[in-house]
């Protein structure tokens, strides 16, 4: 195994591609994205204070079971 380090543009481009795969891994299994929401949030809605995640997954699981229009907000 080599000890050179890895150049600091694929490294970039790997962590990329793997926080890419962990959001699709959980969104296959229902779990929503936090960090999109509170950019979400923050960038559409600057006069609301985002949720803690702990709130935000809760508020998310009711949306997805209760049948109503999936808590979107815009």
């Amino acid at each position: 195994m080599s000890t050179e380090l890895v150049p600091a543009g694929q490294y970039q481009a790997h962590r990329r591609i793997w926080r890419r795969l962990v959001q699709t891994a959980r969104l296959c299994c229902g779990i929503p994205d936090y960090d999109n929401y509170v950019r979400h949030v923050l960038e559409r809605h600057p006069d609301r204070v985002p949720m803690d995640y702990k709130t935000f997954f809760r508020e998310r699981q009711e949306a997805r079971y209760s049948g109503k229009n999936g808590g979107r907000c815009c």
